[in-house]
């Protein structure tokens, strides 16, 4: 795959963009947060799959500054100028960015939302999970494998954002659930890997006995696992998202579970929603992956890297 740079704007343009055959109406722009949380990279192989199989084109804009509400607005700008068929959008933050689909909206181009909600704007379709119902599920997992005793923490992903505000609503409720484990800190870590583990260094040094941590990423969960390892002191770890390094711990039996929040598919299914709009076949106005909880069980489907996956057919995944 290739990258071009062009004015702060990082843009990876997909293999199709070397065919002559897609016409200019089934080019579409995929916005994601960053480069830095690998979930992200997930969510582009899945467009760039379901592009390659439907002969579509994709391009994709990646903040340089992870999160970057004003670089995102500036790429909305430049994704108007170069006209694309469509938008699959992941906002950089749920609330600030009703504006940058405000202006596609204006400027009439269809916008698929996928992964986190738009809180505004005109969408044609919205992809992805219920985040809440995931974080209740895996934190309600990790609290039976403690037999509803003992002491735990939550790692947040950026606090404010809608995505983490659910998963951790989801945390909290299900500890509702548990009277006899007592919660000792939340704090944030910003869905990043290394953030997480200073974060733990931290939390480990001010609580003698922690025995399960509930991360609102796998990234985050597999930096306080990298805490734990160096402080010689073990808990239970979940993570969320369901990723190929998630599955690796599991199997290796240093993360207990992760919530499946399958970046790939929400590519795959956005993107296929977006040029099937385009090529005026239906598309849900709402899809929702259900939740699983990924653990030694059953991880055996997402044990493959997300460079060699496949999307699946469209007819396999939206019903009738």
């Amino acid at each position: 795959m290739k990258r071009i740079r062009i004015a702060g704007v990082v843009v990876a343009v997909g293999a199709a963009l070397a065919c002559a055959g897609p016409p200019q109406g089934d080019r579409v722009a995929v916005f994601t947060k960053n480069q830095t949380n690998p979930f992200f990279q997930t969510v582009r192989l899945g467009a760039d799959n379901a592009a390659k199989q439907m002969n579509a084109t994709v391009v994709h804009y990646i903040p340089t500054q992870p999160d970057s509400i004003p670089e995102q607005m500036n790429q909305i700008e430049d994704a108007i100028t170069r006209n694309p068929g469509a938008v699959v959008f992941i906002p950089v933050d749920s609330k600030a960015m009703v504006a940058g689909v405000q202006k596609l909206n204006a400027a009439h181009i269809p916008v698929i939302n996928i992964v986190d909600h738009s809180l505004g704007g005109e969408l044609v379709s919205w992809v992805g999970s219920d985040e809440y119902a995931m974080g209740r599920l895996t934190g309600r997992y990790l609290l039976q494998k403690l037999s509803g005793q003992g002491h735990v923490v939550i790692i947040e992903g950026v606090r404010g954002s809608l995505g983490s505000s659910e998963r951790v609503r989801g945390f909290q409720k299900a500890l509702e659930e548990f009277p006899q484990i007592q919660l000792l800190a939340s704090q944030p870590g910003n869905f990043q890997r290394l953030q997480a583990l200073q974060v733990m260094e931290n939390l480990l040094q001010a609580h003698a006995a922690i025995d399960g941590v509930l991360a609102a990423n796998d990234a985050m969960a597999l930096g306080a696992i990298e805490a734990l390892d160096a402080a010689g002191r073990r808990a239970l770890v979940v993570g969320l998202n369901g990723t190929k390094e998630a599955v690796d711990a599991i199997k290796a039996g240093k993360l207990l579970a992760s919530g499946e929040f399958n970046g790939y598919l929400q590519g795959c299914i956005g993107t296929m929603a977006a040029i099937r709009y385009l090529r005026k076949l239906s598309v849900p106005k709402e899809f929702s992956f259900p939740p699983r909880v990924i653990d030694r069980t059953n991880y055996g489907d997402l044990d493959v890297p997300e460079a060699e996956r496949q999307c699946p057919a469209w007819e396999t995944v939206i019903k009738g």
